[in-house]
């Protein structure tokens, strides 16, 4: 019966479905007339026919035409109505991101929102691998209220990948100014913590936000387990939480979980198996990176994978974790957590950042990173220089051209990968011949 309700008053396909009718009849009226034939014995009569098959050709054109318009117009929000063209080519692209390379990022804090909103321009097939050691801001206040993991950083990755409205995005992004309990908290932190209340499940409250916000990708915790950073200091002290190591403003010696033992999210360890492409930073050396590679089955499924694994630099020191270190020191840290073959090449950015803004750094106890590449060569990585910075009011990196310099690095990997596979396979052909 479902069928008869495209005949109800007011569809806007009955007209349509008449002269597409009424063109396809047409056309089967000549298709049995031989207008050659025709043409032989009265050349009158050939071009009448001649007339109608055109005419039914435009009516079939025209009507199928308004009908996918009708169809289009009901399944398309009333704000992003486009041309038919308009539509069918961003489906083209969208076809295209789709099967573009497969990139795990692994991070946490502005660094991953910041690379997140430039790779989703180059692929969707988007893996974000998030931290969950935060314990300041609204997400400290969360996790010690409510005992859920922090969601604050997961929040700003939805963000940064969604494709929902910008008022959307602006909405999870609000923070209350005001309100007793309210104030410092942001709408989408509030929106997590309900889902995994509502829920039960953490894990589910993030991909229930993932689909409002429509992302392009998956934003997965590294984590399941209420883990902590506990840090050791130069002078051998010890302390326990993000927020309490950087504000010592102590000189780190190492870092570790707590528990060291946590598991990883099976499904971030399924991204990274199957990744073509695997990022780390940029962020907060000791608590945006670091806390996710600490976690053992996380740093070994790294270790082992074929992908193209990438280090993001710094541009900026950060007071209270990163004084005084050098590009070079940034890795040895990382390398001396972990495992050298973790990375294969490192990102820097070799932009001008103006000595006004770094004085202003300077005065906040930060400073720019020393590049040392030849250090870096030493130790047996890739460098890849760009510019790669944006400069407002903030040292950032730039999204896009960040993006960019990682998958033109990419493809150069790509081919040294193929013509060491084409070397290898012709030594092996010399050696049985």
């Amino acid at each position: 019966m479902s069928f008869f309700k495209w005949f109800y008053p007011g569809m806007g396909v009955k007209r349509w479905i008449f002269l597409c009718s009424l063109g396809l009849s047409l056309l089967v009226l000549i298709s049995l007339t031989s207008v050659k034939s025709l043409s032989q014995t009265n050349l009158l009569l050939a071009g009448f026919v001649t007339a109608i098959l055109i005419f039914g050709v435009f009516l079939v054109v025209v009507s199928v035409k308004n009908m996918l318009r009708t169809f289009v117009r009901a399944l398309m929000p009333k704000e992003k109505e486009e041309p038919l063209v308009d539509i069918v080519y961003q489906n083209r692209v969208e076809r295209t991101l789709e099967r573009a390379p497969r990139v795990v990022a692994i991070g946490g804090g502005t660094g991953l929102s910041a690379l997140l909103q430039g790779l989703k321009l180059f692929t969707h097939n988007i893996t974000a691998i998030v931290t969950v050691t935060d314990t300041g801001g609204s997400s400290g206040r969360l996790r010690k209220e409510l005992d859920i993991l922090p969601p604050g950083d997961i929040r700003n990755c939805l963000v940064a990948l969604a494709d929902q409205a910008p008022l959307m995005s602006e909405l999870f992004q609000y923070r209350f100014e005001d309100g007793q309990g309210l104030k410092g908290h942001s709408f989408g932190n509030l929106f997590i913590t309900a889902l995994s209340k509502v829920t039960g499940d953490f894990d589910r409250a993030v991909k229930e936000s993932s689909k409002v916000l429509a992302i392009r990708g998956r934003v997965i915790p590294s984590c399941l387990e209420n883990v902590s950073l506990v840090a050791t200091f130069e002078d051998g002290t010890e302390v326990e939480g993000e927020t309490n190591i950087t504000s010592k403003r102590k000189k780190i010696r190492s870092l570790r979980l707590n528990p060291e033992d946590c598991n990883a999210t099976e499904e971030a360890l399924d991204a990274i198996d199957n990744a073509d492409i695997v990022i780390l930073g940029p962020g907060s050396l000791y608590t945006s990176v670091l806390p996710n590679v600490l976690i053992p089955a996380l740093q070994k499924h790294i270790i082992a994978s074929d992908a193209y694994k990438v280090y993001v630099a710094n541009v900026m020191t950060q007071p209270g974790e990163t004084e005084h270190l050098t590009a070079s020191d940034h890795i040895r840290v990382l390398v001396e957590h972990t495992n050298p073959h973790l990375i294969d090449s490192v990102i820097i950015n070799n932009g001008a950042v103006p000595d006004s803004i770094v004085k202003r750094y300077e005065a906040e106890g930060a400073s720019k990173v020393v590049l040392d590449l030849e250090r870096i060569v030493e130790m047996g990585y890739q460098v890849s220089a760009g510019d790669v910075v944006q400069l407002e009011g903030q040292v950032r990196h730039h999204s896009e051209n960040l993006a960019k310099l990682i998958f033109e690095k990419f493809e150069e990997f790509k081919e040294r990968e193929d013509e060491d596979k084409k070397e290898k396979h012709e030594k092996s052909v010399a050696r049985v011949s």
